[in-house]
């Protein structure tokens, strides 16, 4: 496909209170953008506080997708992700808007901007049945197992309790000989879109700093009570609640732990996934980056941002 044919796609990423909703919404006004949340958890309806969920208010009349789509009971994959979010693009596009992925959930935006395929790796009948009459005899935790032996990336990412992913990957790692995060990464490097890649730094303590008192806030805020509601409602084993924010006041709420050990728990968790987020995004993908430390700078940094668009995309500023 020429390049000047592909679709115009903005996305920017960045680890967690690093300031991606107020540049986004910068962003959409100034190129007459349409944002499509990156974030997997944010797709959960009930499940604000802990997700940092972007408010009426914040949107400042900025279309947003992808946002309360699901209930927490349901499960929710990279792939299904991919096909939704390339409808959207489609659907913005239609509609003389741009659009623009934000978010920190580094394989769901791989997956829609390069030509990655989940479907094609080669199955064995026989042998997923018999993992099946595993299952049935012993429970998924020995498979699981297994599984975080063999390929503990992919196991991080799927749920203990997700019977067919566990499967699935076993089954990949049987039939090529290769695990599901090496199948993945031999995907085609070939972008789909036209595409304006920015990601937001931050000195690492700054971040931190952030990720501490972002944790205070959500707690002030209301986050043990928007737990509690989901944990009262019979929301138990699901890939939601897997999410920093609610397994550690699971655990709380289960008697396990301490509410203080809880919310040391989410901030730690906090600070590590932001730091798994920037190796993810400088490891896979090209991206142009741009650091938020100095706040005196931030109005200044989203201009040289816009510029940045502009240029590579080809697109007029609204301001």
């Amino acid at each position: 496909m020429p390049p000047n044919t592909k679709q115009k796609l903005i996305v920017l990423i960045g680890p967690t209170a690093v300031g991606k909703t107020k540049t986004s919404i910068h962003l959409a006004q100034t190129f007459n953008a349409e944002i499509i949340s990156g974030d997997s958890m944010q797709i959960y309806k009930g499940m604000d506080i802990g997700t940092a969920k972007i408010t009426q208010a914040e949107m400042e009349g900025i279309p947003h997708h992808l946002i309360d789509i699901k209930n927490p009971q349901e499960s929710f994959s990279s792939a299904e992700f991919q096909q939704i979010v390339r409808e959207k693009i489609s659907d913005i596009h239609s509609r003389g808007k741009i659009p623009m992925i934000v978010g920190g959930t580094g394989l769901y935006i791989q997956s829609v901007i390069f030509d990655y395929q989940f479907t094609d790796a080669p199955g064995d009948a026989e042998y997923r049945s018999f993992l099946e009459e595993k299952v049935e005899e012993t429970g998924i935790a020995p498979l699981f197992e297994q599984l975080q032996s063999i390929d503990p990336e992919a196991a991080k990412n799927i749920h203990p309790n997700n019977t067919r992913r566990v499967i699935r990957a076993l089954e990949i790692f049987h039939v090529t000989g290769k695990t599901m995060t090496g199948y993945k990464e031999r995907q085609s490097d070939e972008l789909l879109y036209d595409l304006a890649l920015i990601g937001l730094s931050m000195d690492r303590e700054k971040l931190y700093d952030r990720i501490n008192m972002r944790v205070d806030l959500m707690i002030e805020n209301g986050l043990i009570e928007e737990v509690d509601s989901l944990y009262r409602s019979g929301v138990h084993d699901v890939q939601s609640i897997q999410a920093i924010g609610y397994k550690e006041i699971y655990e709380y709420l289960d008697g396990k732990i301490s509410l203080d050990r809880a919310i040391e728990k989410l901030k730690q968790n906090s600070r590590r996934y932001a730091k798994r987020q920037l190796t993810w995004f400088r490891n896979k993908m090209e991206v142009r980056w741009f650091d938020m430390s100095d706040k005196t700078y931030h109005q200044k940094i989203i201009e040289e941002i816009s510029e940045f668009i502009a240029g590579k995309l080809q697109l007029k500023s609204n301001k």
